[in-house]
């Protein structure tokens, strides 16, 4: 799905935080910046005034405007003439300085947005980058719950009527907590990072079987819920009819394996559904785990080179 933002929507935004204010360029409110527009060019989302890979959003502060005022009027013309070929969402001005009158009439007639902010050059930079940078990242919705276990993201998967959410309620009532029941939306906002939330038609809601939609804030109050978190771990479900026999080498390193979402690779580990199996204990192991080999510290390495050690001492 190609996210998008439009020019007024990110002025809403961020008016008030911002405090800014609508100088020209009004009949261009609903010019769109998508993400697949951020893949093809070199610059990035926001900057400062640059007419060779121009940003997305131009930032104007004092040097921009001041090296605008030494140009002579031929070569002033030419260059605002290129910033609005360009086609920005919008152009910023900081500290409330003076808007060139000819700046804004290029900007009414290109149907330019041009705004005006108290904020210094670099505030704007950072709050308006980071911002679109989130709005505008790549994003996947996938069937399951995610929950927040030990500290870490754990998204449990599996087929319809495997027991995710009835794991999820156990998990709850173990004092863990509940991000996303069902569609969990998970954005890249960094090479190495899924940020995982919950759309906010599910906010609060687990579905479990036999007892319909339940409200895990009002259950167990506010600590047993979580507005996101970062996806670590992925714990697939699979019914008994489904699970194959087990080699040798996956009952010493357990059923580990990597899912691929989005450009990043997730580990995952494969638990089967079966009669007598404490699901709640060996999710919680499962996350134990994670934590212990992402600090370097492997079991059954350590198990497979004391058995190698055994064996050669035996010899």
């Amino acid at each position: 799905m190609t996210q998008r933002i439009a020019a007024q929507e990110l002025f809403d935004l961020h008016q008030q935080r911002l405090g800014l204010r609508w100088v020209a360029g009004q009949s261009g409110a609903m010019r769109v910046l998508e993400s697949v527009e951020t893949v093809a060019r070199r610059p990035s989302l926001a900057g400062y005034l640059n007419i060779i890979y121009p940003n997305k959003v131009q930032i104007l502060g004092t040097e921009e405007l001041q090296w605008l005022d030494g140009l002579d009027s031929r070569a002033r013309w030419e260059v605002i003439e290129r910033i609005m070929q360009a086609r920005p969402l919008a152009l910023v001005i900081s500290k409330e300085q003076r808007v060139p009158e000819d700046l804004r009439e290029a900007a009414e007639e290109s149907e330019t947005p041009l705004w005006l902010s108290p904020r210094r050059g670099h505030e704007l930079l950072n709050h308006l980058q980071y911002h679109l940078a989130r709005t505008l990242a790549p994003r996947v919705t996938l069937h399951g719950v995610f929950m927040e276990i030990y500290s870490i993201g754990v998204l449990i998967t599996g087929e319809s009527g495997s027991g995710k959410s009835e794991l999820a309620l156990e998990l709850v009532t173990r004092g863990h907590r509940l991000v996303a029941d069902d569609a969990p939306e998970f954005t890249q906002i960094a090479p190495d990072v899924l940020d995982g939330t919950c759309p906010e038609l599910l906010q609060d809601l687990l579905e479990v079987r036999g007892l319909g939609v339940l409200n895990v804030r009002q259950m167990f109050g506010d600590t047993a819920v979580k507005k996101n978190k970062y996806l670590r771990l992925i714990v697939h479900l699979t019914k008994p009819h489904l699970e194959p026999q087990a080699a040798g080498m996956e009952r010493i390193t357990g059923d580990l394996s990597v899912r691929r979402l989005l450009d990043l690779d997730v580990p995952q580990i494969t638990l089967p559904v079966m009669p007598g199996r404490n699901l709640a204990v060996l999710t919680e192991a499962a996350a134990r785990g994670h934590i212990l080999r992402a600090k370097g510290v492997d079991p059954a390495a350590a198990f497979m080179a004391r058995h190698s050690h055994f064996l050669e001492r035996s010899s």
